[in-house]
């Protein structure tokens, strides 16, 4: 007998399937669980930007085109004077703001301005003396920028140079930057803010961008920062550098009166000098003065020709004159002759 042979089933292999690094989620998560969101927005720089009463109209109107040119700014109302600085941190932490700009005025004349750090109140901040304001309404340039759009900030050579200016570069970088992705902003760059550094002030231009090869349009607006201090925290602190050639406005005018006085003094003193130097006597006229009388050229020169007959007769002796001067002459010789003898008789007659 035959053996019978059976076949043998195949056995079906599995395949080695690689464990999945992001496993998908479970059908239902509970609600104490939150989300991880992505955003986009991270540099989180708000600005406070107020006044302390006092600032006139133009300051005002500077403080409104700042306000236009930074969207990430904070609003606040005018700060009292009674007030001291060092509440602004607070007033900063309250509105979630990490930077404060605040204009400050004296007299309705002068404008102070105060940048500052004032996250956790660390600091550093500066004050500046703001000198030739023209707001973006009194120029009426010709550029024009997308409201809300991010800015270039372009700094003079010397910020690199100067260890002050350094700081007030990352100063002004943080606190005048954009941020990206801001939710009030716009994701255009169409203008440039350009900080020069002249004559130991700090110059601010605000242009826009016409072309990609440089092409430029002022904006505004324009002012002069001029800088008096700086410290170690956030409106507090010690004086970590001040500007030995600052000189307040109040002391400026004190010294254009004075060279005013001192004008007026002068003055005075030269009108006393001349009434005491006047002369008393009216210069005499001229000899010939009546000849400028008459216009007729004919009598003028008949009026010259007898002034020159008179005097060739004052300077011509006669014949007459000379002989009697020199009889005159003759007879004072014989007198004194005469006497002379006379005199010598007397003495042999004495001898």
């Amino acid at each position: 007998m035959g053996r019978k042979f059976q076949k043998k089933k195949k056995v079906e292999q599995l395949e080695i399937v690689p464990l999945d690094e992001n496993p998908p989620l479970p059908p239902q998560r509970p609600s104490d669980d939150v989300v991880p969101k992505k955003e986009k927005w991270i540099n989180k720089q708000r600005v406070l930007v107020f006044a302390a009463r006092g600032i006139s109209h133009r300051d005002r109107h500077l403080m409104r085109d700042i306000k236009t040119l930074m969207p990430h700014h904070r609003v606040e109302s005018k700060m009292e004077r009674s007030k001291t600085l060092a509440v602004i941190n607070e007033m900063s932490e309250m509105k979630h703001c990490n930077k404060a700009m605040l204009f400050e005025g004296r007299r309705k004349r002068d404008l102070y301005l105060w940048v500052a750090n004032t996250a956790g109140a660390t600091g550093p901040s500066a004050k500046f003396l703001i000198e030739n304001i023209h707001t973006m309404a009194e120029l009426k340039l010709t550029g024009n920028c997308l409201k809300g759009s991010r800015p270039i900030l372009s700094f003079d050579g010397k910020f690199d140079e100067l260890p002050h200016l350094k700081l007030l570069k990352e100063l002004f970088v943080q606190t005048f930057g954009v941020p990206n992705h801001h939710p009030k902003s716009q994701p255009f760059i169409d203008h440039v803010y350009t900080f020069t550094y002249l004559d130991n002030r700090i110059w601010f231009r605000n242009f826009q961008i016409l072309s990609e090869d440089g092409g430029l349009s002022e904006v505004g607006p324009r002012y002069v920062m001029n800088p008096v201090k700086i410290f170690d925290g956030s409106f507090t602190g010690k004086t970590i550098w001040e500007n030995p050639d600052y000189v307040s406005p109040s002391k400026q005018r004190q010294m254009l009166k004075k060279a005013s006085k001192d004008k007026y003094v002068n003055r005075v003193e030269q009108k006393v000098q001349h009434e005491a130097t006047r002369p008393t006597k009216a210069y005499e006229g001229l000899d010939n003065e009546e000849l400028f009388d008459d216009e007729d050229p004919l009598e003028t020169a008949k009026l010259l020709a007898l002034k020159a007959k008179k005097k060739a007769l004052e300077t011509k002796t006669p014949k007459a004159a000379l002989t009697k001067k020199i009889k005159d002459k003759q007879m004072k010789a014989v007198q004194q002759v005469i006497e002379q003898r006379k005199a010598r008789v007397k003495r042999e007659k004495k001898v």
